[in-house]
């Protein structure tokens, strides 16, 4: 996504989010679009009605309309139309990603990726999670995967962060500063 797409992006979430704290659901109106994206994302029959120009906008509108109309709020519709004149129904998925962004920001949250050699303890990512937190004054959303290549240890990743205690990390440096050694 270009940069002026990324911002384009973020206008459209900024006005959304205007809309759905007026609403008092700023959190369900996350999800609504989110899945919005998501469906564009994963449908390759949807991807293409909307991406066709030889369908107008109000024809791809009153699809969605009768796809959504009963399951969003009447003003998320009514934005979702301006979205569809504007031509920028494509945007969706990188306006729910910019959305997102924009509540984490307001709640003070950030997602931390967890990266486990093997399926952590019950409590284990939660502490990481904790700690994380005191040290970042933020709240962080752990999100969890495991690779075996880890073999053991944990490595965090905070945005562009990455903090690596992981057993393989050790001992390449411990490998580098023997090697360092013997080569003297």
């Amino acid at each position: 996504m270009s940069v002026q797409g990324s911002t384009t992006g973020r206008n459209y979430a900024e006005a959304l989010l205007t809309l759905a704290k007026k609403a008092g659901d700023a959190e369900g109106w996350g999800t609504l679009v989110r899945q919005i994206g998501d469906a564009i994302e994963s449908d390759a029959t949807l991807r293409q009605f909307l991406e066709s120009p030889r369908i107008s906008s109000a024809a791809k509108m009153g699809v969605l309309d009768k796809a959504l109309g009963d399951r969003v709020p009447h003003m998320m519709l009514r934005w979702l139309q301006a979205v569809s004149r504007n031509r920028r129904l494509m945007m969706l998925p990188t306006i729910a990603t910019e959305y997102d962004t924009l509540l984490d920001e307001g709640a003070n949250r950030v997602h931390a990726r967890l990266t486990f050699a093997q399926a952590p303890g019950d409590n284990d990512a939660n502490d990481i999670a904790a700690r994380l937190s005191k040290v970042l004054g933020k709240t962080v959303v752990p999100h969890v995967s495991i690779d075996p290549a880890v073999m053991g240890g944990v490595v965090v990743r905070v945005g562009d962060t990455i903090m690596d205690g992981s057993v393989r990390r050790r001992l390449q440096v411990m490998r580098r500063r023997m090697v360092g050694v013997a080569g003297r």
